[in-house]
C-alpha cells in the first residue's frame, strides 16, 4: 500500500468520525431539546386546564396575564387568585396530566394566607403500587401570588432520560463502531510501517549477500578452471554443484531487488519488438538443460513462425524462467513441461503445462501472493521463497497482459496462459 493510499484512508476516516461525530450530537441535542419541549408544553397546558376547572368549581374567572410561573425545571407555580380545594386540586391534576400523557409522578402544595407559608398536600405516584419517596422540603413560594398551589415533578429528568434510551442505544453503537474504526486504522497503519520494516529488511539482506555470491562465483571459477580439478572428476562435480547453486541464488536475489525496485518506483519496462518463436527457442534451449539434469525434458509446440510481440525482452525472460523453474520443481513422478504458443485474431496465449502436483482449490486465488507458498508437504519439501508467481503476476500487469492457472484435471498437473494482446502496444 502506497503512502498516499495510507495518508488517504487516515484523513477520510478521521474526517468521517468527526462528521458522525458532529451528526450524532446534533440528533441527541435535537431530540433532547424537543423532548423537554414537549414536556413543558404538556406540563403548562395541563396546568392551565386544572387552574380553568378549578376556576368553573369555584364560579369564579381567572386572573389576567400569565397565570403559571416555572421557577425551576421541574418546579412550577399556578396563580388562581382564590381559595383552593386541596382534594379537588389532585383529582384535576392526575386527570390532566393523564390525558396529556404526562407519566410522572408530582407532589403539589398550597400557598396558606393565614399562615403565609405553603401547605405540604401529597405525593401522588403515576403508577399507584409504587413506594413514595421522601417528602420533599423545598417548595417555596411566591409572593407576587396571593392565592396559587405548587406542583413539582421530582422525576422529570429520569423521565426525559427514559424517552432519551433510543438516542442513547444508537449512540453507543456508534460510539463501538468509532472505537472499532479507529482501531482499523491503527492496524493499517502499524502493518504499513511493519511491511515498510520487512521490506527495508529484504532490500538490505539481498544487497549484502551480493557480495558473497560474487566472491564464491570468482572461487568457483577458479576452481572449474583449475588442472587438478579437472582431472578429478568429484571434485570437478562438486564444483559445478556449487556454481549452479550459486547462480540459482543468484537468481532470486535478482527477483528480490527487481521486486523491491517496482514496488518503490514500478517497472521501467525497456518495449521492443520480439520475434516470438526464435526468442522462445533460446529460452528452451537453455532451459532444457535442467530438465535433462533431472532425467526429464521440456517440450515446444507452436502454431505459426510469423509472431511478433511488443515487450521487454529481460522481464519476458525472467518470467518465462520462473514458470519453467516451477514445472520442473514440482514435477511428481515425470518432469516435463510443454512450452506452447497459439494466435488467434486478437491474442497471443502461452501457455506451460507441467506434471506436477497441481494446486488444491482452497489455495488457487493466493498462488500469485507475494511470499506465498501451498502449505502441503510436498510443496513444503520444495525450496523457494514464494515470489516466483508474485513476479510473474506483477509483470503481466505491467504490460497489461492477463494471466491464469488452472489445474488439469483428471491428469495431475497445471496449465499457465499468458494472454499477450497482439495490439496491446501498437
Amino acid at each position: 500500500m502506497r503512502d498516499l493510499q495510507v495518508i488517504r484512508i487516515v484523513w477520510l476516516g478521521l474526517i468521517a468520525i468527526v462528521g458522525i461525530l458532529a451528526v450524532q450530537t446534533y440528533w441527541g441535542i435535537t431530540t433532547w431539546t424537543a423532548n423537554e419541549s414537549d414536556v413543558n408544553q404538556k406540563i403548562h397546558l395541563a396546568l392551565r386546564r386544572v387552574a380553568e376547572s378549578l376556576a368553573v368549581a369555584n364560579g369564579t374567572v381567572l386572573p389576567t396575564g400569565n397565570i403559571i410561573r416555572k421557577r425551576s425545571a421541574n418546579y412550577y407555580l399556578v396563580n388562581i387568585a382564590y381559595e383552593i380545594d386541596a382534594s379537588l386540586l389532585e383529582f384535576y391534576l392526575r386527570k390532566e396530566l393523564e390525558a396529556l400523557t404526562v407519566n410522572l409522578d408530582f407532589e403539589y402544595a398550597i400557598f396558606d394566607c393565614s399562615t403565609d407559608e405553603m401547605v405540604y398536600g401529597a405525593y401522588c405516584a403515576y403508577e399507584p403500587a409504587k413506594k413514595a419517596p421522601e417528602i420533599s422540603k423545598s417548595m417555596p413560594g411566591y409572593h407576587a401570588f396571593t392565592y396559587y398551589f405548587a406542583v413539582k415533578f421530582p422525576g422529570r429528568s429520569g423521565f426525559l432520560w427514559g424517552q432519551f434510551q433510543v438516542v442513547l442505544f444508537f449512540s453507543v453503537i456508534l460510539f463501538v463502531t468509532i472505537v472499532f474504526f479507529s482501531y482499523s486504522l491503527f492496524v493499517i497503519i502499524r502493518q504499513k510501517w511493519l511491511f515498510e520494516q520487512q521490506k527495508d529488511f529484504i532490500n538490505n539482506m539481498t544487497h549484502e549477500f551480493k557480495t558473497p555470491i560474487a566472491s564464491i562465483q570468482i572461487a568457483t571459477d577458479y576452481f572449474l578452471n583449475h588442472q587438478q580439478i579437472k582431472e578429478n572428476e568429484r571434485l570437478l562435480r562438486y564444483s559445478k554443484i556449487i556454481k549452479d547453486q550459486n547462480l540459482r541464488l543468484n537468481e532470486h536475489i535478482e527477483r528480490l531487488l527487481q521486486l523491491a525496485r517496482f514496488e518503490n518506483n514500478g517497472f521501467n519496462l525497456k518495449l521492443e519488438t520480439i520475434q516470438v518463436i526464435p526468442f522462445l527457442t533460446e529460452i528452451v534451449s537453455a532451459e532444457s538443460i535442467r530438465f535433462q539434469n533431472l532425467g526429464g525434458r521440456l517440450a515446444f509446440e507452436y502454431s505459426s513462425d510469423d509472431l511478433e510481440i511488443v515487450a521487454d525482452k529481460f522481464h519476458l525472460t525472467n518470467t518465462l524462467s520462473s514458470l519453467l523453474d516451477n514445472a520442473a520443481k514440482f514435477s511428481t513422478k515425470e518432469v516435463y513441461a510443454l512450452l506452447r504458443v497459439e494466435k488467434t485474431k486478437q491474442m497471443l496465449i502461452m501457455t506451460i503445462i507441467d506434471h506436477g502436483i497441481g494446486i488444491p482449490k482452497d489455495f488457487k486465488d493466493k498462488v500469485f501472493d507475494k511470499f506465498f507458498r501451498v502449505p502441503t508437504q510436498a510443496i513444503s519439501e520444495v525450496k523457494g521463497f514464494g515470489i516466483g508467481l508474485y513476479y510473474v503476476k506483477e509483470i503481466c500487469n505491467a504490460h497489461k497482459w492477463k494471466v491464469n492457472i488452472k489445474n488439469r484435471l483428471p491428469l495431475e498437473g497445471t496449465e499457465i496462459n499468458l494472454l499477450i494482446p497482439l495490439k496491446s502496444h501498437e
